[in-house]
């Protein structure tokens, strides 16, 4: 069960910013504010550009640096990379470019699942992420004898976001994977899309819940940790605003299924 965590802390109230090409990210949004509910927050949900899993990545960085520049005057003093895909692709590319903290999901949750006691780990993601092979590259740097199998699906995005995941074709569309997958008999499988872990229930009629793993925890406490370390919590209550790049309807609409939305988010057009 997450705790929550409250530390008297010298450091600022500037807030928490995080991104991701849709709702998807407010899985590990909702955690994080679980375990920090005292800090203050932002959410950038880049609709205008979904999914990100077909961009190029120098459409992605175009995208980010965009966000990362509206995060900047917004005065945050760390962004969550809430997006497989950006944190495959680019990464690299952006993360010295800020005087921010910058946490990427992958990068992250792969220095915590590496440790697990498993000899062959599934990842379901993008393609963008799979053809990254960023989750392999990650996980054997510190577990070089993981055998890691990485299948792309492109359309369980757009299951999610259009709240389609109870449709006889989608659950057809997601057995498909799932039977594709369980061919190399892994131990675990990630969800390595932060829309993934919506669609547990399905998945779980077919092969055990435990089975599965979402990043979003793993990741949440590694923020968490990180930003004690480096004493950069704060102990009033916070206050949370929610950015959008087209569709603010459609955005809290579909946020139900993660995290519910007491407004309207705010429409920011970042082209």
């Amino acid at each position: 069960m997450l705790k929550e965590l409250k530390i008297i802390s010298k450091k600022t109230n500037r807030p928490i910013a995080f991104f991701d090409s849709g709702v998807g990210g407010l899985t590990v949004y909702s955690k994080l504010k679980q375990l920090l509910p005292y800090e203050n927050y932002l959410y950038f949900g880049d609709t205008k550009h979904m999914p990100y899993g077909e961009k190029t990545g120098e459409e992605l960085l175009s995208y980010a640096s965009r966000i990362l520049d509206f995060f900047v005057e917004k005065n945050a003093k760390a962004v969550v990379m809430a997006c497989n895909t950006t944190s495959s692709l680019i990464y690299d590319q952006i993360k010295d470019k800020y005087d921010l903290k910058i946490y990427p999901i992958i990068q992250s949750v792969a220095s915590v699942l590496s440790k697990l006691p498993i000899k062959k780990i599934g990842v379901f993601a993008t393609h963008a992420t799979v053809n990254s092979g960023a989750y392999k590259i990650e996980l054997q740097k510190s577990n070089p004898s993981m055998e890691v199998f990485q299948i792309a699906c492109p359309e369980w995005v757009r299951i999610v976001e259009e709240n389609k995941a109870n449709q006889p074709q989608s659950i057809i569309q997601i057995k498909e994977k799932l039977d594709e997958m369980m061919q190399y008999k892994p131990e675990k499988i990630v969800l390595g899309c932060t829309h993934y872990p919506y669609l547990i229930n399905i998945l779980s009629k077919f092969e055990p819940k435990e089975m599965f793993i979402d990043p979003a925890l793993h990741f949440a406490e590694y923020i968490k940790n990180d930003l004690q370390k480096n004493d950069l919590l704060q102990a009033d209550e916070g206050f949370e605003e929610f950015y959008v790049s087209s569709s603010p309807e459609n955005f809290k609409e579909s946020a139900k299924m993660f995290y519910y939305l007491d407004n309207l988010p705010k429409l920011i057009l970042n082209d």
